[in-house]
């Protein structure tokens, strides 16, 4: 009789999930976990919390869907309020448990957690599998080492691969244990939020059988630089970063769009974007901590500083940039920003702003619906010039990205974005810095 741990993690969904196939093929008896981690709703060294009130929110409502998905068919969701780690330790230890399997997850933490389990545990065996990525590991052309250095390089040895279909959902799973306490109740509260995303796995599935219904995919390439506006972008992105969809169901609707409806460089674009998702995971794999380095991945200086003001007036949307207060207003209010508004606000922190990039990232990581780990930090990376990007930096002209993005000033005006000046109350010697009409004595 073989008794296994499953660990959810960034695959919150039971379509499509080889993971959770291959441990419900293999096992008798099954533990299905989440934890939630306690460190994720304390300030961390940037300032910032790991998790905020929006991702927290869509994170709850997904776990119910989950929990409410396994036990149609018999089984339960077992919610820890403790990391990861804590938890599949005692459990093993409580439970006489023979295999643990999760997702494979590309973040640094998370493998580094679950490699000391696997030295700690060796009688148990551990078993990850993909279901993140459009590709698993063994399948692209070049060993991890030998990642292209930019995601051109990258794109064009990976994008006439054939993408496997995607898995229909279990009907049955192994029975669940016994006697396990299986909600926690010190979960922290939940705060209702103005996000137009709602979590889940049903709710993902609907959001990608609407979208390929609609002539959305057709225009996307035209549309997927507005700062705002539901049918200008996929919004695949929050669903995608829980894992209650796949990469693999997102291309396999879209391949169905192109044969029954029509391709062109909009649909190309999207799989474009895909596989930019998917150069992210690899690169995170690879590089490690060098993610989180100041110098980047590739160790490039970047000169500089931090100055707390300037960061606080920055997250509240409170710079001389009326696009860039607009962006964070938004932001804040719902978690969730424009792949263009997301450019501009980090160009701004960076280039305008002078300040050191991570911070910025962190910020990014409480406050977004989608984050996840690879991308972010990837994408950040890549604006601050310390990353993927050939040339070096995107330093984007702010006046001139309002004059093409939001010309009648709609944007601004729906999220009030209005400048405030001066940016800075005092001076590097902590001088006060008076307004120009105000006369010293």
């Amino acid at each position: 009789m073989t008794t296994s741990l499953f660990v959810f993690s960034n695959d919150l969904r039971l379509s499509d999930n080889r993971a959770l196939l291959e441990a419900a093929q293999q096992s008798t008896r099954l533990i299905c976990l989440f934890c939630v981690d306690p460190a994720w709703f304390r300030p961390a060294r940037y300032y910032s919390k790991s998790i905020g009130a929006h991702r927290w929110q869509f994170l709850h409502q997904s776990l119910k869907t989950l929990e409410s998905e396994l036990n149609a068919r018999h089984q339960t969701l077992l919610i820890r309020f403790q990391s990861q780690p804590q938890a599949i330790e005692q459990l093993i230890n409580a439970h006489a448990i023979n295999v643990v399997y999760r997702s494979h997850n590309s973040g640094f933490r998370e493998r580094q957690a679950w490699e000391k389990l696997k030295q700690r545990f060796s009688h148990v065996a551990f078993r990850e599998v993909t279901t993140f990525t459009l590709f698993d590991q063994s399948q692209l052309p070049f060993t991890l080492d030998h990642l292209p250095d930019t995601f051109t390089q990258f794109r064009k040895q990976v994008e006439n691969f054939p993408i496997s279909e995607p898995l229909v959902a279990p009907d049955i799973l192994p029975r669940p244990m016994t006697g396990l306490n299986h909600t926690s109740d010190r979960l922290p509260p939940i705060a209702s939020t103005e996000s137009p995303f709602t979590g889940g796995e049903i709710e993902g599935l609907s959001h990608i059988n609407h979208y390929f219904s609609t002539q959305a995919p057709a225009n996307y390439k035209e549309t997927r630089n507005e700062l705002s506006g539901w049918e200008c972008s996929t919004h695949f992105s929050p669903w995608l970063a829980q894992g209650c969809i796949s990469a693999r169901q997102i291309n396999a609707d879209l391949k169905r769009y192109e044969t029954e409806v029509t391709t062109n460089e909009s649909t190309a674009w999207i799989l474009f974007e895909l596989l930019w998702r998917e150069y992210f995971q690899w690169c995170a794999l690879k590089h490690g901590t060098k993610l989180f380095a100041p110098c980047g991945i590739h160790n490039k200086k970047k000169r500089c500083c931090f100055y707390a003001e300037r960061f606080q007036k920055w997250c509240a949307g409170n710079t001389p940039w009326p696009i860039v207060n607009a962006c964070m207003k938004e932001l804040k209010a719902t978690g969730y920003l424009s792949n263009r508004g997301r450019q501009l606000a980090a160009s701004c922190f960076i280039n305008e702003l002078g300040l050191d990039w991570r911070y910025g990232a962190a910020w990014f990581e409480e406050q977004l619906i989608d984050y996840d780990v690879a991308s972010n930090w990837g994408n950040w990376q890549y604006i601050a010039g310390v990353g993927a990007d050939p040339r070096g930096g995107r330093h984007f002209d702010l006046a001139k990205q309002t004059q093409l993005y939001d010309t009648n000033s709609r944007y601004i005006n729906q999220w009030q974005g209005y400048p405030t000046s001066p940016l800075d109350s005092v001076d590097a010697a902590d001088w006060p810095i008076l307004p120009p009409d105000v006369k010293s004595p």
